[in-house]
């Protein structure tokens, strides 16, 4: 099962290094990682997306909160969290296609950031099935590159 942790944790070298490498230890992949100062600039927040049972997702919450460096660790999975993904599409566009791959891009509300002379460069954001249809759609005119930030995630409310 894929499980959303939202950790936040001292903003110093070798922090990332240390909860990576802790995940990493117990046979566990990390399928998304992102990792940014937050509003308090001695603190990072780090969003990992991690494939584990609940056996192996308990070791590495309980590993996790034994590290120094480690504040508070929430566990987004089940909860109404709010999630989001940047995508940056290169899209062939030939003159007599370009006008049908503005108008794909503008039906999901991404946003035109490059114009070459056979391709356009597409920023979109949202949810992983928004970004998985808009990927679907656009592989119809070719995707040149693909190039995706890894998820982020947020509680909702107070």
């Amino acid at each position: 099962m894929k499980h959303i942790l939202s950790v936040l944790v001292e903003n110093k070298p070798g922090v990332l290094s240390r909860v990576t490498g802790l995940i990493s230890r117990r046979g566990f992949n990390i399928e998304s990682l992102t990792v940014a100062p937050t509003e308090d600039v001695t603190m990072s927040r780090m969003t990992v997306i991690v494939n584990a049972d609940e056996t192996g997702f308990e070791q590495i919450t309980k590993q996790l909160h034994k590290l120094v460096s480690v504040y508070k660790i929430s566990d987004l999975t089940d909860e109404d969290a709010i999630e989001r993904e940047l995508v940056l599409f290169k899209v062939c566009a030939p003159a007599e296609k370009r006008h049908e791959v503005i108008e794909v891009a503008n039906l999901f509300r991404a946003k035109i950031v490059d114009v070459g002379r056979a391709t356009l460069t597409i920023e979109a954001t949202g949810d992983e099935n928004k970004l998985g249809a808009l990927e679907d759609l656009f592989r119809a005119y070719g995707i040149k590159q693909l190039t995706r930030t890894g998820k982020i995630a947020m509680s909702r409310g107070a």
